[in-house]
């Protein structure tokens, strides 16, 4: 399975609250209080927009309106926001509007996601049971991996749950993996300020960062020592959608003394053996 090339895709939805509040709040702002609850109240409103029309099928700005119980200007900004993103769509011969493409790309995200964490259970759960550390599924979101899917093994000492947290690009062994496929963008981006410290063994040299994550596209996998907690070392392999784009990273972590860094290329062999199945059972074939 060729592993370089590809970018890897974040979880952040496209949709910016300050997007309504700006056009919702009126000239009091987002700063003060009285322009913070109309912020909140413009996008309880837009949201609302959008599950009428889910309900309805399609529906007019009058009755967008009534229901809202706004005035008609009011709807029609609402409307006018969402449709500016791609949420709601214009039926060119009634005038009437309909949900958009911008809600099926948000629904595609949350379903990829649940079908990375549910598909990848019991991959997870076999590989836990194999090298008997701590497996963890990860994706990028923004610039910083989020941890969807956790299995402890029989010899794991850690009882902390990572699901749901995020964690540096640049210190752990998921997030570097998922650093090395992203977007030219996201990878710029992260090398271009300055890196956290959190041990003394975090690369916080951008150049240094570079050269590992060249060599993480190169070789297919990714490690950390201690570079986000002392005592702990990490191993992840690249988790690639239908698309061929990587959309996660399986990481194996474990206590220093069992997970020493020459036992990386062997236990590197199965983290990857693990992600190449998961992604096969997400629609990758190579």
């Amino acid at each position: 399975m060729p592993r370089s090339g590809g970018n890897v895709k974040s979880a952040r939805s496209p949709c910016a609250v300050g997007t309504y509040a700006e056009v919702m709040s009126g000239p009091q702002g987002v700063n003060g209080e009285r322009g913070s609850v109309a912020a909140v109240q413009s996008v309880d409103r837009a949201l609302s927009v959008l599950e009428i029309l889910a309900a309805h099928g399609e529906a007019g700005v009058t009755d967008v309106a009534a229901e809202l119980g706004v005035h008609k200007s009011t709807a029609f900004r609402l409307i006018a926001v969402l449709e500016s993103r791609g949420f709601v769509e214009q039926l060119a011969d009634r005038g009437k509007y309909r949900l958009g493409f911008g809600v099926v790309r948000l629904a595609g995200a949350a379903a990829a996601q649940l079908d990375i964490a549910q598909e990848g259970r019991r991959i997870c759960e076999a590989l836990a049971a194999d090298v008997e550390e701590t497996v963890n599924i990860a994706i990028l979101d923004s610039d910083r991996a989020v941890n969807v899917s956790q299995v402890r093994g029989p010899a794991a000492l850690s009882t902390h749950n990572w699901v749901g947290q995020g964690t540096p690009l640049h210190a752990t062994s998921s997030g570097k993996v998922l650093l090395a496929h992203a977007a030219d963008a996201v990878r710029k981006g992260v090398l271009s300020r300055d890196l956290q410290r959190f041990t003394p063994a975090t690369i916080t040299d951008p150049e240094v960062l570079r050269q590992h994550l060249d060599r993480i596209v190169e070789q297919g996998w990714g490690s950390t020592v201690e570079e986000y907690e002392v005592g702990l070392s990490a191993v992840a392999a690249p988790v690639r959608g239908a698309d061929g784009d990587v959309i996660a990273a399986l990481s194996v972590s474990g206590p220093l003394f069992r997970m020493e860094a020459e036992r990386f290329p062997r236990l590197a062999r199965r983290v990857m053996a693990s992600a190449d199945e998961l992604s096969r059972r997400l629609g990758f074939f190579s």
